[in-house]
């Protein structure tokens, strides 16, 4: 079937680029707020979309695209697109998931090294000699055998309790529903309760309005003193402000947080506390991760142009 036009929006490597634009008609912008630069016959006839970014894909968007029929999304998080307003304009969405798991959970877990035994602090400590000069760093905290908490057992919430089981952890988790795991691993039914059980929590939930604050200041309080929190979802599933004050009262011991409520935008306070390590939102940030998405991206946008059954979709 000859190719079929496609809209390309956000930032594509080079090797992605060429892949789609060696098999589609494309026309590319780097942000939707750019729709209006194209031309008109472009944005009324085009069925596809390749999204690559982070700003909200909604109804106005939409209706500068009366034909689309396809929103390929690169991520597997796609709580920027508004999938109700897709459903009622007969617009699929797909994702990319999967190929992203290990990266995401490699990094969780080194996040909770780097807390833990004060990685960037030891660093420091060897840079700019106090090694030399003071003798030996101050101890810090183990990272074995702990009561680590999943907040939310999908995909990347699994790999990273697998991940943690090696670390002789007591694995607890929360769902909708229990999941298929080793007969020790506890479930529990309320973020609260797996709050109030656990020494760590990891936060994979997925972004969106239905877990806007899942994590709130309740949860929080009742997480036990010096646990400390990781989040690799989205930086809406935590409520900010509420974290803050536990760390900077030291009432949580840490946090390691690759998402923020304001991305780029980082919260000053959190940029002057010592007890946290923050990460750009790079939990998928590998060559080889990040060519795998893009694979898998082309590969729905394949389907659709040859009108088969679409590989990874969300609606």
């Amino acid at each position: 079937m000859s190719a079929s036009h496609v809209i390309l929006i956000g930032d594509y490597s080079p090797r992605q680029r060429h892949q789609l634009e060696t098999r589609f008609s494309t026309h590319s912008i780097d942000s939707l707020d750019l729709l209006h630069d194209l031309p008109e016959a472009v944005r009324h006839t085009c069925r596809s979309v390749a999204y690559h970014g982070h700003s909200p894909f909604g109804p106005a968007e939409m209706n500068q695209l009366p034909a689309l029929e396809l929103i390929a999304n690169f991520g597997v998080g796609y709580d920027d697109i508004d999938i109700d307003a897709a459903v009622e304009r007969g617009i699929k969405v797909t994702n990319t998931p999967n190929v992203l798991n290990d990266d995401v959970a490699d990094l969780s877990v080194g996040m909770l090294l780097a807390v833990k035994r004060q990685l960037l602090a030891g660093d420091r400590w060897v840079r700019e000699g106090e090694w030399a000069r003071r003798g030996t760093f101050p101890l810090n905290d183990n990272a074995s055998g702990l009561r680590v908490g999943v907040l939310g057992m999908g995909r990347i919430g699994r790999e990273i309790a697998d991940r943690m089981a090696a670390f002789k952890s007591k694995v607890h988790y929360q769902s909708r529903h229990p999941k298929d795991t080793p007969s020790s691993w506890q479930y529990h039914k309320t973020p609260l309760e797996l709050a109030a059980a656990v020494d760590v929590l990891f936060v994979t939930v997925v972004g969106g309005t239905e877990t806007h604050h899942l994590v709130s200041a309740d949860v929080l309080n009742a997480l036990p003193d010096g646990a400390v929190i990781i989040n690799v979802s989205r930086g809406s599933v935590i409520d900010e402000n509420a974290l803050i004050e536990q760390l900077e009262s030291e009432r949580l011991g840490g946090a390691g947080l690759d998402v923020f409520a304001n991305e780029p935008n980082v919260n000053p306070k959190l940029l002057a506390l010592n007890n946290v390590i923050l990460q750009p939102h790079q939990g998928s940030g590998t060559v080889q991760t990040r060519e795998a998405m893009g694979d898998l991206q082309f590969a729905n946008l394949e389907e659709f142009n040859e009108k088969r059954d679409l590989l990874t979709l969300v609606n």
